[in-house]
């Protein structure tokens, strides 16, 4: 077993099978905690826990909240959190080169006919010409970190148009809306809850769509410690029923909108327990609902995607060239697709 500290964790950072049948719960009354983000696209593991799905399992979860991958990536190479769902970054991938982290699945998705991640632009530059993705040559665009899903998502964006852009690093999503917002950068791009919620509030335009630059892309992924992976098996395959169940639920409420209005409300209302929690429910349902986009069923991953973000963050230099997919993915678990 590999022992990491936190500071351990940091250091390093610098430097196709279905899932089992629901039955009965092997684990009784197990702790575990599980890191989230408060965005819709994590609503798989809140409704999960509220429907008892976890608990039929025999896990005992609580959720530990994070405002950016890559200190989640952190938290499960130290210990502080044993599964998490979020985008992959270099952080995370140096530490599945070190043997700390392993993606074990996918969650969100961008998906055609789904509406996803918008490019956005601040009122500032929108009114100074920056209308469309193609205008962004010589912009700022906003980051949390280097080597984070939000500097993919910029590069590969700019690439496509011929660009050339300049990434900020702001280490935080709420201080990214902030400098958005006072017009300090120029360009982003984020979630459809987020991305509407402020176009709609006035504070920024929204001049793309991320799945016109990147169709497919698996946004978001299942990740754990390489222990859990390695040995931790009956655990981690309960913690994907549960995640799995929660996701079917979410996609049938409202993404696919299987169910009736009621189920749907039912849905928003979850929700909001854990998302945009200080405004009133009147307020945060348009946003929630805003932001439903697919969570794969029975956490599939989309490997094609995951190797050319894989690829990207070797051509940029973040990560070693000697990783590999196996060093990051264990294609045990869930169903690898492409």
């Amino acid at each position: 077993m590999t022992d990491f500290t936190r500071r351990g964790a940091l250091g390093l950072m610098g430097g196709a099978a279905a899932l089992p049948m629901l039955g009965t719960p092997a684990l009784a009354n197990t702790k575990m905690t599980v890191g989230a983000l408060r965005f819709t696209s994590h609503a798989a593991s809140f409704v999960a826990l509220e429907r008892g799905y976890f608990a039929d399992e025999g896990l005992d979860v609580e959720f530990r909240f994070f405002e950016a991958a890559q200190p989640m990536a952190v938290a499960i190479a130290s210990g502080d959190a044993d599964y998490a769902v979020t985008a992959i970054s270099g952080g995370l991938i140096s530490l599945a080169e070190k043997g700390a982290a392993k993606v074990i699945g996918g969650a969100l998705s961008e998906e055609k006919g789904i509406d996803g991640q918008k490019i956005l632009a601040s009122n500032a530059a929108y009114e100074a010409g920056l209308t469309s993705a193609s205008m962004l040559d010589g912009k700022t665009f906003a980051v949390t970190q280097p080597g984070s899903s939000f500097h993919y998502m910029g590069s590969k964006i700019a690439a496509a148009e011929g660009v050339s852009v300049s990434f900020k690093p702001l280490q935080k999503v709420g201080a990214i809306i902030g400098a958005m917002k006072s017009g300090q950068v120029d360009a982003w791009s984020i979630v459809p809850h987020i991305a509407k919620g402020l176009a709609g509030s006035g504070a920024v335009k929204i001049i793309g769509d991320v799945a016109d630059y990147l169709p497919g892309y698996q946004v978001t992924t299942v990740f754990t410690s390489a222990e859990n992976a390695a040995n931790e098996r009956a655990k981690t395959e309960a913690f994907l029923r549960a995640f799995s169940r929660g996701a079917d639920d979410f996609n049938a409420a409202l993404v696919d909108k299987t169910t009736d209005a009621g189920a749907e409300e039912e849905m928003v209302k979850l929700i909001h327990k854990y998302v945009y929690t200080d405004r009133p429910f009147e307020k945060a349902a348009g946003p929630i609902r805003n932001g439903a986009m697919r969570i794969n069923a029975n956490a599939a991953l989309n490997m094609a995607s995951v190797r050319d973000q894989l690829s990207w963050f070797q051509s940029e230099g973040l990560v070693k060239d000697s990783i590999t997919t196996d060093t990051l993915v264990d294609g045990s678990y869930a169903e690898m697709m492409g």
